[in-house]
């Protein structure tokens, strides 16, 4: 695996990402086409109200599954570095942090970890300023 990085953390699986989102719309549009159609021409309404309805459902569920599953290690990350911060200090983190820079905090080695958090605190800053302060990267090779 190759090493990980602020440059190349991001993480994307082509098959969810773009293929599975390309369908999505491509259904979405020619199921949209076809219901258009169909009331022009006043046939297969039934039908084209049906593969409508489904090309829909199946681009809420997409962008829903992938919404509730970022809510689920979302809150698991919290937890995490809530506990790491409550090891190295004796305090829980800052309730002023917000979600977007815990989840860069977690980029930080114990080193760094207290310090930054209380500098994103003070000074605000975002989860790309954080994950640019941070000298030396703890990666995170178990995500999803």
């Amino acid at each position: 695996m190759k090493e990980q990085n602020f440059s190349n953390h991001r993480r994307y699986i082509p098959g969810f990402h773009f293929l599975l989102f390309f369908l999505g719309i491509l259904a979405l549009v020619g199921s949209i086409f076809f219901l258009v159609r169909s009331y022009m021409h006043g046939i297969e309404r039934v039908a084209s109200v049906i593969v409508f309805l489904g090309a829909l459902n199946f681009m809420m569920l997409y962008f829903y599954a992938r919404d509730f599953a970022t809510k689920v290690q979302d809150r698991a990350i919290r937890a995490e570095e809530n506990l790491r911060h409550f090891t190295l200090t004796g305090n829980l983190l800052d309730p002023r942090l917000t979600m977007e820079q815990i989840v860069a905090l977690r980029f930080a080695p114990d080193l760094e970890f207290v310090g930054l958090a209380n500098r994103a605190v003070v000074e605000n800053l975002s989860n790309h300023e954080i994950k640019k302060s941070i000298k030396n990267w703890k990666p995170d090779y178990h995500r999803a």
